[in-house]
Formats: structure tokens, C-alpha cells, sequence
């Protein structure tokens, strides 16, 4: 029984032993030397832990690859990949430094499926993962770069990478998709500078350009809107004359950020947000309508500010009309008239404009804008020019010829671009603005003469009412409704306010009869010799103007013997007032509860 355990022991502890390199193998490393190597499992992270390297695979697939993610960040979120045309679904596969000093790939029996392929034989390499992302080769004792990452870009354009174009050969550093988000071998699209021309930035499928970010005007890519980027990110563009390079930096070493081409060929940047734990969308190219390449056709221009959005260029018409109202705009727009180098013509001034592809055009940087003019001129197949470089006022020379190509408006960017026209078509846009100037200027004096004139009229009717007549008022000047006999009449006498003012002595003291809550009371006498009661509502009442007039034909309509009677009313600005007749002999409460009434005391015993 005893000899039962302890066979049974030696079984458990054979079993754990043989299981514990597996748990061994998942290292963690911060660099690789000639006699390490990295399996499934293993890390590579860099010094401050930015980003993590190691093989990884999608889901249950059983494809693996050597890639880069960020460390901390969740879900994992890949940025380059080593071998992503050559998955390996061999559990045993590692990284390792290889007798020539190469970065490999190895399958077992397959043997090596990827290699960082450098040039010259190294004695003793060591590989290190940046915090930049930059998986890098170097010469362990000199320091200097082999081989890195940055290099070969994939789908992931990260802050210090550089997307690059010789300008003899063509580009060699730029993005290309993958086939799709489960599988980053290379798709059909790709992000990259194209040097045909003056170099400017193009996302395209295959040979099949989809978007194009134009070229680069020393401030920025004229198709592209960074400008609220730059309180974020550093763009930053050398040329030289053998190559072009593009690159970005974060001005806050916090911020990740990331620009992504995806499957379809929509570039996306992303940035990181730590409140919300999500990749927030900053942006999407392209953008809109007037961003999908050469929408409008030949000597367009697209304005998504307007409807349609595609219109032909100033001297130029539809070329199919039919078409173009159906808003199939890819046929374009051809010229009016055409060019006449023997007969003067001139250019037309475009503004804030992303100028046109640039894959045909010539350039020269030494060139002022004046210079470039007169080049143009005197090629007469030249349809356009600009400055190349936008800054200090502006410098360098860039050449058109033939059609105009995807020109769009912008409203916040972009820079100015000339249209070479026929004499003739510019005769006739000066005439058109003339035209317009003068419509504009006829229609301001016309609205500054009816003005005045309305000025006149109203002064001189205000004029008019103001003057009185020879009896001291002016009758039916108001018609207000009876209320009982549902005709319209004039019930109540308007009088001139001068006439009362001179009745009443400037409304003395002497002629003050009393005062209460709504006003005062003067007694006044017309020129004629009727005396007067006047009620001069007081500047500070709550009663406005319809509650005025209600008053008035409220009294008006009233008749009674031991009511005074109303004999009409004035107003003028903020001045209200009622003309009653005098009552000579006293008050109402007189007649009605005599004497006593107002001298007795009251007994209440």
C-alpha cells in the first residue's frame, strides 16, 4: 500500500514538472540579446511601459503574429505587425537574433518566415522597444540604428513616424491597409505622398485615387482641416531635392493618438481619452462629399456650402447640360471661349480654395508670385498658377496645364490659385460686376431717397397737426366705435395740447383747482371765453394709451345730469389730458348731501 503512494506521488510530481516551462516561457523582457529569444506568451515592453511587443493572435484563430499594442490600454489595441503577410500557427515559433544579426521569425520546420533582411553582418545586436512604438535593431556597441520599425509602416500611423517619397523613385515609407479587421495582411489601399508633380498627399485603392489631401503649402496640406489639431499636434514637412517626408509630434507626451487606415480607405485619427476609456474619433478622411477625388469633373469646383454643390468655374459651361442637372457632374465643364495667347488673356483670383491635383503640374521654389505669372503666360497651355509656399507672404511658383482637377472651397483654410481666362470672359466678368455695383449703388440711393422722403412727408404732417386752428382744436381726428350703436363717430373732440397749455397758463399754480392720485386738475378759459376743466394725468400713471382712449369713450358715451360733461381730450408724446366743462357752482357731493354733510361732526354715540 505504502509503495501504491508513492508511486502514485511520483506520478503527480513527474506530471507538475513537466507542465512548469510552460508557465517559465512567459517572460517579460525590456531588450533582446543574441542568446535570448521570445515565444507565446513572452513581452518586449519599453522602458516606461508605453507600449508592449510580443505574439498575439485574433479570437480563436489559430493564425499568431509578432506584433506592438499598447501596454494600457484595453482591449488590445495593435499598431504594427512583423509578419503579417506570413502568420505562423506554430505554437513553438520565436523571435530571435540570428548568427548575421538579423531580427527573425522562426517556424520550426518551415524555418525562417520573417527577417529584418539588414544589410551587413553584426557580431552582437540587441533589439529594444522605444516608447515612441519604434521597435528597434542596433549595434549593441555603437548604439546606431540597423533596422526599425518606424520603417515599415503598416496600417497605423504613430506620432514620430515619418511617411516618406523620394522624388526620383517614388514613395517607400507609407501606410497600407489591412484586408480586413481580423487579418492585417496588406489591402488594396494605401496612404502615401505621391511625387508625380509637386508631391501632395493621396489615399488611394490600387492605382484608383479615392481622396487626396492635397499638397503641402508650408503651413499645411491645402485638403485637409488640421487647424484645430495644432493646439495638440506639431505637423511638420522636409523637402529636399532628392525627398519629401511628412511627420507629426504630440505636444503633450500624455496624449496617444493615432491615425488609422482602414479596409475601405477612410484614414482616421483617434485619440485616447483616460475619463471616458475609449479611442475618441477626431476625425474622419474623407470628410464629406466634396472630398471624394474629382467629384465635380474637369474645371469644377465643389463648395459643400452650397446646392448643387459641384458649379463650373467662372468662363466655363456644363459639358453635357442634361447631365449636370441630373447631378452627374464627371463629365465636367469646358470653356466659353477659348484661349488666345495673341490677344491678352488674363487670370481669375479663386480664395481659400484646395488647389487642384497637382500630379501634372511643374513647380519651381525659387520663383516670387509675379514671376510665376508671367511664366504662366507666356506658356499657352498653362490654365493656372499659385504660390507653393504660402508663408512670409508667399513664395515659389506652381503651373497648371490642361484641365483643372478636384478644386474644392474651403471655408476656414486653403489659399489662392488664378485661373487663366479669355480677354473676352474677363470684359465680360467686369461688365457683370459692374452691373452688380450698380444695382447695389442704385438700390442704396433709391432706399436713401424714399428715406428721406419719408422723413419729409412725417415732418411736415407732424408739422401740420401741431399748428392749431382758429377755434383752439382740431375735430374728428380719432373715429372710435360706439359701443351701443355699432357705427363709428367722433364722440370726443381732440385738442391741440399749445391751445390747453395757453388756456390754462402754462398750467400755473393760480389755475390749480386740486390734485389726486392720477394727476391734477386746472381750471382754464379758451379763447373764445368757455371755461374749461382740464385733468392732466400724471407722467408716472400705469394708464397707457388704449387705456387713455377706453376712458374717453367710456365718458363720452355716458350722458347725465349730475355728470360734468367731457368736452374732449389731447395727447402729445407722454402727455395725457381731459377737457371737462366748468362747473361754476361747486362740486357734485354738494348738491347731492349739502352743507352739514361736510361741516357737522359725525355722533356716533
Amino acid at each position: 500500500m505504502e509503495n501504491n503512494n508513492q508511486g502514485l506521488m511520483l506520478m503527480v510530481f513527474f506530471f507538475f514538472f513537466c507542465s512548469m516551462p510552460n508557465f517559465s516561457t512567459q517572460k517579460t523582457f525590456t531588450t533582446i540579446a543574441p542568446n535570448q529569444f521570445m515565444q507565446y506568451g513572452d513581452t518586449l515592453v519599453s522602458a516606461a511601459g508605453m507600449y508592449e511587443a510580443g505574439f498575439f493572435n485574433f479570437g480563436d484563430s489559430q493564425r499568431q503574429y509578432f506584433g506592438i499594442w499598447y501596454k494600457n490600454i484595453s482591449p488590445r489595441t495593435i499598431v504594427w505587425v512583423a509578419n503579417r503577410n506570413t502568420p505562423t500557427q506554430n505554437s513553438t515559433a520565436m523571435l530571435k537574433l540570428n548568427d548575421q544579426g538579423s531580427l527573425v521569425i522562426v517556424d520550426g520546420s518551415k524555418g525562417i518566415i520573417w527577417s529584418s533582411n539588414i544589410s551587413r553582418i553584426v557580431v552582437k545586436s540587441v533589439v529594444q522597444l522605444f516608447d515612441s512604438g519604434n521597435l528597434v535593431l542596433k549595434d549593441a556597441n555603437s548604439q546606431n540604428f540597423l533596422w526599425e520599425s518606424f520603417d515599415y509602416p503598416g496600417n497605423t500611423f504613430l506620432a514620430g513616424m515619418k511617411l516618406k517619397s523620394n522624388l526620383v523613385t517614388g514613395p517607400y515609407r507609407y501606410l497600407t491597409s489591412w484586408k480586413d479587421p481580423q487579418d492585417p495582411a496588406e489591402g488594396e489601399c494605401s496612404y502615401k505622398i505621391d511625387t508625380h508633380g509637386f508631391p501632395q498627399l493621396v489615399t488611394a485603392k490600387g492605382a484608383k485615387v479615392l481622396y487626396r489631401g492635397g499638397s503641402w503649402n508650408g503651413f499645411l496640406f491645402t485638403g485637409v482641416s488640421w487647424q484645430r489639431l495644432r493646439r495638440v499636434l506639431n505637423f511638420s514637412v522636409v523637402v529636399t531635392d532628392k525627398e519629401f517626408s511628412y511627420q507629426y509630434e504630440t505636444l503633450n507626451s500624455s496624449i496617444n493618438t493615432r491615425l488609422v487606415l482602414d479596409p475601405y480607405g477612410t484614414s482616421q485619427r483617434f485619440q485616447w481619452s483616460d475619463r471616458t476609456q475609449i479611442w475618441e474619433a477626431i476625425y474622419a478622411l474623407p470628410a464629406d462629399q466634396c472630398d471624394a477625388y474629382d467629384l465635380c469633373g474637369n474645371n469644377s469646383n465643389c463648395n459643400g456650402d452650397i446646392f448643387p454643390i459641384c458649379e463650373c468655374l467662372e468662363g466655363f459651361v456644363p459639358k453635357s447640360q442634361p447631365e449636370w442637372e441630373s447631378s452627374n457632374w464627371s463629365g465636367g465643364c469646358i470653356r466659353k471661349t477659348r484661349l488666345n495667347c495673341l490677344h491678352g488673356d488674363g487670370f481669375l483670383p479663386y480664395t481659400n480654395m484646395k488647389l487642384p491635383d497637382t500630379s501634372t503640374s511643374w513647380y519651381d521654389r525659387s520663383l516670387s508670385l509675379e514671376e510665376c505669372k508671367t511664366m504662366c503666360l507666356k506658356n499657352c497651355s498653362c490654365t493656372a498658377y499659385a504660390n507653393s509656399d504660402i508663408r512670409d507672404g508667399g513664395s515659389g511658383c506652381l503651373l497648371w496645364f490642361d484641365n483643372i482637377v478636384d478644386m474644392r472651397k474651403h471655408p476656414d483654410q486653403g489659399q489662392d490659385i488664378y485661373i487663366r481666362l479669355a480677354s473676352s470672359e474677363l470684359d465680360h466678368k467686369k461688365n457683370k460686376r459692374k452691373l452688380k455695383l450698380a444695382g447695389t449703388l442704385a438700390g442704396v440711393v433709391a432706399f436713401i431717397i424714399g428715406l428721406t422722403v419719408l422723413v419729409l412727408i412725417t415732418s411736415v404732417y407732424r408739422k401740420k397737426l401741431g399748428k392749431p386752428s382758429e377755434n383752439g382744436y382740431i375735430k374728428k381726428l380719432f373715429l372710435w366705435k360706439h359701443k351701443k350703436e355699432k357705427e363709428y363717430c367722433d364722440l370726443a373732440t381732440i385738442f391741440d395740447f399749445s391751445t390747453i397749455t395757453i388756456a390754462t397758463n402754462n398750467f400755473s399754480v393760480k389755475s390749480k383747482l386740486g390734485e389726486g392720485g392720477f394727476g391734477a386738475v386746472y381750471k382754464g378759459v379758451m379763447v373764445d371765453g368757455q371755461e374749461i376743466a382740464v385733468k392732466r394725468l400724471s407722467k408716472t400713471s400705469a394708464q397707457g394709451t388704449e387705456e387713455f382712449k377706453n376712458e374717453v369713450n367710456l365718458m363720452a358715451t355716458l350722458q347725465h345730469r349730475n355728470l360734468v360733461k367731457l368736452l374732449g381730450c389731447s395727447i402729445q408724446q407722454d402727455e395725457k389730458l381731459l377737457i371737462y366743462e366748468f362747473m361754476a357752482n361747486r362740486s357734485l357731493d354738494y348738491f347731492i348731501f349739502g352743507l352739514n354733510f361736510l361741516t357737522n361732526e359725525i355722533n356716533f354715540s
